[in-house]
């Protein structure tokens, strides 16, 4: 009999994840439910697993994904039964993986399901954290406007990274220009200019020694050095998928200045809205933090939130927990702390969300106004140490000629 990895809400408010056996997946979901469960999602682990190792799983492009959201909500808005909305957007979409997983979420449907339901079928496709509006928007009826709610949300945080892309795009140009001009001057000309130097016989400046002899060392150990560099970058990049090169790399991340606090700043701000989002969906704060927490990032500050979700159900305060994970800024914090007094969190999470997605505009154009200057005086110090390595010989050469003329 398979087995299948079931994300569950117990009768008692806790959220738990089991392996269970049963024959499909309709037959488990049933019997789950008739023991009080309620079913988040559902999955094979190991066809999942052989799926995503295989194909990488299902890839759409953020805004391919974020238009599909915006025309369902549209559509449902405008009073047309949900069948017929997937009906229209499976027929507008094109060929491809994404429409084959809308063509299942029809048919699921069809069959009497929720949209919920079969969303829940793809985590790969839709994240937990629509799912979970979705099934807060059918509990109550509202599925267009907690629709509309996620689409803001996904704008917002796509705005968020867009502006960090396009700032960090320049910074990026410029470090790639200095490895590749260190590299061309080092492998072609400056060995070029040795050749000349040698054939001289004449006494060179202390500089142009230098610079030859990196130079000549780098070109007849190139056959080797190329390779190590390779296998080196690729090492990286493996140790950086694993659990604990990530972790580390994020625990070090953390403590860089104005780095770290943009990471702090942006997951507070996802979190924040993500929280607000499912809050105002109508789901309990257990369930929304435990789904919003699933949009950190950081692994170092994720670990702290199974902290912070049993801590509420033990009956501590969130801003008490929140606090006492020592990751949010102390500000966010406060803030929180007065919305939970007042009734009014859901409001206070937004001004939380807006106000540290207007911070980070600062802290990144901070960033690159820190990056540029040191990339660029890097440039200038290498092109001014070559040139004069160059250059100093060819003068001296010069002025040696004409005194002897």
């Amino acid at each position: 009999m398979p087995e299948f990895t079931c994300r569950l809400g117990t009768p008692g408010g806790d959220i738990v994840t089991r392996v269970v056996e049963a024959n499909g997946i309709e037959e488990l979901r049933a019997r789950l439910q008739t023991e009080g469960f309620r079913v988040f999602a559902i999955e094979r682990p190991m066809r999942r697993a052989l799926q995503q190792s295989l194909f990488g799983g299902v890839k759409v492009k953020p805004q391919e994904f974020l238009l599909y959201n915006q025309q369902l909500a549209t559509l449902l808005r405008a009073g047309l039964p949900l069948l017929q909305v997937l009906s229209i957007l499976i027929r507008r979409q094109p060929p491809g993986a994404f429409r084959t997983v809308l063509e299942d979420v029809e048919r699921r449907i069809t069959r009497g399901g929720l949209l919920s339901e079969a969303y829940g079928e793809h985590p790969d496709v839709f994240p937990r954290l629509l799912t979970a509006s979705v099934l807060a928007g059918e509990r109550s009826g509202e599925l267009d406007t907690v629709l509309e709610r996620y689409v803001n949300h996904a704008k917002a945080t796509a705005e968020v990274r867009r502006k960090l892309i396009k700032t960090l795009t320049y910074p990026v140009i410029l470090i790639v220009a200095s490895v590749a001009l260190v590299a061309l001057l080092t492998t072609y000309v400056i060995p070029k200019f040795a050749t000349l130097y040698e054939s001289s016989n004449t006494e060179l400046p202390l500089v142009t020694v230098y610079v030859v002899t990196v130079s000549k060392a780098v070109e007849g150990n190139l056959v080797w050095l190329g390779p190590t560099l390779f296998i080196t970058i690729v090492g990286f990049f493996i140790w950086r998928r694993t659990t604990h090169g990530r972790s580390t790399l994020d625990a070090f991340f953390l403590k860089l200045p104005i780095i770290g606090d943009i990471i702090r700043q942006s997951t507070t701000a996802r979190f924040c809205r993500s929280a607000a989002t499912l809050l105002n969906g109508g789901l309990p704060l257990l369930e929304s933090l435990d789904i919003a927490s699933e949009v950190i990032g950081n692994r170092r500050i994720a670990r702290t939130m199974p902290d912070v979700v049993r801590g509420i159900q033990e009956g501590q305060t969130l801003v008490d927990v929140l606090e006492r994970a020592n990751w949010m800024p102390a500000l966010a914090t406060d803030m929180i702390g007065v919305g939970e007094k007042s009734g009014s969190l859901v409001t206070m999470l937004d001004e939380v969300a807006q106000f540290y997605e207007a911070e980070l505009d600062v802290k990144i154009a901070s960033l690159t106004a820190l990056i540029e200057p040191i990339v660029l005086g890097f440039m200038g110090t290498i092109v001014l140490i070559v040139v004069m390595a160059l250059y100093l010989p060819i003068l001296s050469f010069a002025t040696g000629g004409a005194a002897v003329r």
